[in-house]
């Protein structure tokens, strides 16, 4: 019986049908990213030692011979000059590692543009944000485990904003490090890395497949052909040759390109730290939001130093990725929008959204660009603290500016649309009319694109009065922000509202509309 619905279940597979657009291109690739870290980081574990007993060295490497190292870097320098293809598995590792960020920033910003996180997506969205946040996770302490001087300078900065928090900050650096700096702090991320945020990530991307099964794919506004291709097997195998060629270039790169040559930066070390070392990309946003928080920003309170320099930039933080969870449950909240959308939006006509999305991408981009402000200030010879201020200045003024810039950009955008819903495309002829007059010969659009073009715009949810007709402020503000989210849209194109279609002879029913012009 379990059989009969499997085999039901395949078939039924097997006869969807999906639509192939290189938007759906990036899941592919963070599947096959995550499939070559985990191949490797199998392979790469049967060698590693994660630990900070100290031990002497005395591997091939000359300029590190006899010198004391941890036998988690002891076992790194093994693995990269001493294990048959161990540089390899190592810096295809850390490549995949890097490649996966950016192909899910790609996923999060196309879902959130197009509207692909709608009912009945919303579980989606937020599972492909938590996905994110662990993928950070197993990075950062993937980063750590090697214990060269990059690696320990980024435990300490670590380190110094967890002393920082109020009250509780003592206590949680101690557990995190287990005692003084470095304490068992290697020990405690092998499993972080290797056992708890691979897989956490595994079960999320497998709960969010299977929500794809069950929900289908948001359907893009542009026409598509009526048929796409079968889910099974053609989809699947043009899947897995994507996944077959990212992994080949996953070894390409780390067999030609040299990444975390751990020999170059040495051994941690506890009384000092590496100048200008830099975390890696996906992390920069972390290090970016310290450097701009301005200096000494702090007070005495209950005895105790309060550190602004570090509680804003992690509430920052913590609230940026909380609305980015809470996003879809917010937009559906201020339009009262409980219908399903299995049509995935253009992004110019949701202007306000557009605008948000820009705006929060920018953000990110300051504080992402922030972390190399030292990098910046060395190759241009320009001040450090005149990046700093730019970009401070920048972070205030900047995200605001994006919203409203993007917002009437996008209102043109429906405009210029309209009109060639109405008039067609214009193709550059000028035609004489009968009565000495000039016309431009447009050429119209047809169903297809006339359905594409003329959208309605999305309709105000006014204030909801309780039983003694009275609006509350939640009712009142939802209501404000509704109007403001309606704003922007430009009128649909009806099918009446159209110019009439006429021929370079002034004929009416030819297949070109013509926009008359003043004679000269």
């Amino acid at each position: 019986m379990r059989a009969d619905r499997i085999r039901t279940r395949a078939a039924e597979l097997g006869r969807r049908r999906v639509h192939l657009r290189w938007s759906n291109l990036f899941g592919v690739v963070t599947f096959a990213c995550l499939l070559v870290l985990a191949v490797t980081g199998v392979l790469l574990a049967t060698w590693y030692t994660p630990s900070n007993e100290l031990v002497t060295y005395d591997g091939p490497y000359e300029p590190l011979q006899g010198a004391t190292v941890t036998a988690a870097f002891d076992s790194t320098m093994r693995i990269s000059f001493e294990h048959t293809g161990g540089l390899l598995l190592r810096q295809t590792h850390h490549w995949a590692a890097l490649v996966m960020p950016a192909s899910m920033i790609m996923q999060l910003l196309i879902t959130f543009f197009t509207g692909g996180f709608r009912r009945p997506r919303r579980v989606s969205w937020v599972l492909l944000v938590v996905a994110f946040i662990l993928v950070l996770a197993a990075g950062w302490s993937g980063y750590a485990l090697p214990d060269d001087m990059l690696s320990g300078t980024g435990l300490r900065i670590v380190e110094g904003v967890v002393l920082s928090i109020p009250f509780v900050g003592t206590w949680v650096a101690s557990w995190m490090f287990g005692g003084p700096f470095p304490g068992q702090i290697i020990e405690n991320l092998y499993p972080v890395h290797a056992v708890l945020a691979p897989g956490l990530l595994v079960l999320v991307l497998a709960v969010r497949a299977v929500l794809f099964v069950r929900h289908g794919q948001a359907v893009h506004p542009r026409p598509a052909p009526a048929l796409g291709l079968r889910l099974w097997p053609d989809a699947g195998l043009r899947a897995a040759g994507l996944t077959a060629m990212t992994a080949a270039v996953l070894v390409l790169l780390g067999a030609t390109s040299t990444i975390s040559p751990v020999w170059s930066y040495g051994p941690a070390s506890v009384g000092e730290v590496g100048a200008g070392s830099q975390p890696d990309w996906y992390m920069g946003f972390l290090d970016g939001a310290l450097r701009l928080v301005p200096v000494g920003w702090e007070t005495e309170w209950l005895g105790f130093t309060v550190t602004f320099a570090t509680l804003v930039p992690l509430a920052v933080i913590t609230g940026y990725f909380a609305v980015l969870i809470l996003y879809p449950y917010i937009e559906a909240w201020v339009d009262q929008d409980r219908r399903p959308h299995h049509v995935l939006d253009r992004p110019r006509n949701v202007p306000f959204r557009t605008g948000i999305g820009v705006a929060g991408a920018l953000f990110y981009g300051i504080l992402w660009g922030a972390a190399s402000a030292d990098i910046v200030s060395t190759e241009f010879s320009v001040p450090f603290e005149t990046i700093i201020t730019a970009l401070q200045v920048a972070l205030v003024i900047g995200p605001p500016l994006a919203f409203e810039v993007t917002r009437r950009l996008c209102i043109g955008l429906q405009r210029k649309d309209r009109e060639v819903a109405r008039h067609g495309h214009e193709t550059g002829r000028i035609v004489r009319m009968p009565n000495g007059g000039y016309a431009e010969v447009h050429q119209p659009a047809d169903a297809e694109e006339r359905a594409l073009l003329a959208v309605a715009p999305v309709p105000p949810a006014p204030g909801r009065p309780d039983g003694d007709g009275r609006l509350s402020r939640r009712e009142r503000l939802r209501g404000a922000l509704s109007r403001r989210f309606g704003t922007g849209h430009v009128a649909p194109v009806l099918d009446g509202d159209r110019t009439p279609v006429l021929g370079p002879g002034g004929d009416p029913g030819r297949d070109r509309v013509v926009e008359p012009v003043p004679r000269p």
